[in-house]
């Protein structure tokens, strides 16, 4: 059984360049608008930390808006998910410009202490901005997809009650942070996990559900799209200060290509689609939760996603959400035990 989780970082951009209004609020709204269309739901992960931030400082005079958009979302039945850039917590607005706290950029080298501190200050944003003081966020994406080392911040995400995470992207490799997700590979569409984001773990206290990649020759990721958004966005120096990582991490012959739904077109996306329904039709039985991502800043055009429901529709592929995906997996046992639960254990792996 295949189904489509659509996901989309709730953000500007990395180094605290642009306005929420052009970057946040109106993408926003046009993505709403076509996931209204198809009666379809969206996972919005909400950049915690820069929201706090941008509010409390009254940096952007469109935050009231966006925290409407926020509570919007949430009653229409679109799932928030906490995203968070730690950085931001100590940033400070210098010279007309944010200066980050790039010592904290990964929130996985962080003390324990300080982990939970953030994770537990940024639940507690949502929590004001939704205006419930239960709200317990179930999924979680990191940072610039940075979960190793994995176990303190597993722990903390499991202590303040998350169940899922989305930050892997299966052969994923980031030289500069040490980021390497080439050992996930080797798993299925889902997996517990604890110590090592990688590793299966059928005791785990989060599952992990990835962000759907397919490896593909390097030469697939240079299309014109692609190059237009990487020349639009401004230079983040947590991520270009040394070029040559960047070089290594592209210095391979299959480069992991996301089902990334601002930077591929609707054929490029269906047609990773179809090798799935392939499978499924092969394997019905196998649960097959495929994720989608984008990025409020990169939306260029809704016309590509509409293509894309409108495909899923033809298919029959229902779409869905982190927190539906999860209790399908989990079962009732889950919903109150955890990914310990049995049905955890024997899930299958089906290498890429």
């Amino acid at each position: 059984m295949i189904e489509c989780v659509f996901t989309v970082d709730y953000e500007i951009y990395g180094n605290g360049r642009g306005s929420l209004r052009d970057l946040v609020y109106e993408p926003a709204g046009r993505l709403r608008a076509v996931f209204r269309k198809w009666d379809a739901p969206l996972v919005v992960f909400v950049k915690a930390a820069e929201m706090e931030i941008l509010g409390d400082r009254k940096a952007d005079p469109a935050i009231g808006l966006v925290e409407r958009q926020i509570r919007e979302f949430h009653a229409a039945g679109s799932e928030i998910g906490l995203h968070l850039h730690p950085q931001w917590y100590n940033a400070r607005y210098e010279s007309a410009r944010w200066q980050l706290d790039l010592e904290e950029y990964n929130l996985c080298l962080l003390s324990s202490d300080r982990i939970d501190r953030i994770i537990g200050r940024a639940i507690a944003y949502l929590r004001r901005v939704l205006g419930e003081s239960a709200f317990a966020p179930c999924s979680f994406r990191a940072g610039n997809w940075l979960l190793q080392p994995t176990g303190a911040v597993s722990r903390s995400l499991a202590a303040h009650g998350l169940k899922v995470d989305s930050s892997v992207f299966k052969g994923g490799r980031q030289h500069r942070y040490r980021l390497d997700y080439r050992r996930s590979l080797g798993n299925g569409y889902f997996w517990s996990f604890s110590q090592d984001v990688n590793v299966p773990d059928s005791g785990g206290v989060l599952l992990e559900i990835p962000t759907f990649s397919r490896m593909v020759p390097i030469w697939r990721m240079f299309t014109s799209k692609r190059i237009g958004l990487q020349k639009k966005a401004p230079l983040d120096p947590a991520r270009t200060e040394d070029g040559s990582n960047r070089l290594r991490d592209y210095a391979r012959l299959t480069y992991p290509m996301k089902l990334d739904f601002c930077r591929l077109s609707a054929t490029e996306m269906s047609g990773m689609l179809e090798r799935e329904r392939r499978l499924d039709r092969d394997d019905p039985g196998v649960y097959r939760p495929i994720v989608a991502i984008g990025h409020t800043k990169d939306l260029l055009d809704v016309e590509t996603v509409d293509a894309f429901l409108s495909y899923l529709q033809r298919n029959s592929i229902p779409v869905t959400t982190l927190r539906e995906s999860y209790e399908k997996i989990m079962g009732p046992a889950g919903r109150s035990g955890g990914p310990s639960s049995p049905s955890v254990a024997g899930m299958p792996t089906r290498p890429e």
